[in-house]
């Protein structure tokens, strides 16, 4: 897509270019399900109403949106962009399997460094009141870790969510 704009509209400068294919890309991505030339011709038809109505979003192509060039220039950037976006959706299951690795490591990791750390008060002290509420023994907690404390508190509230929950 990079080399294609290299290529295109070498009558615009930097930011008129990067104006137009911006909203090209946009316009592609908002209706993926048009070929290439029915966008295009979408794109053409609206500019032109927008000029004839004196409130154009590129007043810079007055001069030359009836240019063949132009309307070439502007079908291959389309065309690109339909390439791109085909390319993108053909890869969103790696990358949901890749986002959901990373999530799974980053649980596993967490866990693990939570099996290394002492509860906090805050646990040790929701741990009793659960054990309070719901009238369980306590157990000698002393050398449990972080995780551990976790476990319990997270088993006493699954075993009783049925009864009512904690602390409402």
């Amino acid at each position: 897509m990079y080399n294609i704009k290299n290529s295109i509209f070498l009558e615009l400068d930097k930011t008129q270019k990067s104006a137009l294919c911006n909203f090209l890309r946009a316009l592609v991505k908002k209706s993926p399900s048009l070929r290439s030339d029915e966008i295009l011709d979408k794109f053409l038809e609206d500019e032109k109403y927008y000029f004839n109505v004196g409130n154009p979003h590129f007043e810079f192509l007055s001069d030359f949106i009836e240019q063949d060039n132009f309307q070439q220039d502007s079908l291959k950037y389309i065309q690109e962009c339909k390439k791109y976006y085909e390319y993108k959706e053909s890869q969103r299951p790696f990358i949901e399997k890749q986002k959901e690795f990373e999530k799974q490591k980053r649980k596993f990791l967490q866990e693990k460094k939570m099996s290394k750390e002492f509860p906090t008060k805050k646990q040790l002290y929701y741990y009793e009141c659960l054990c309070k509420k719901y009238n369980i023994e306590k157990q000698d907690i002393t050398g449990f870790s972080k995780l551990d404390l976790k476990n319990i508190i997270s088993g006493i509230i699954d075993e009783h969510s049925g009864d009512s929950q904690p602390f409402n």
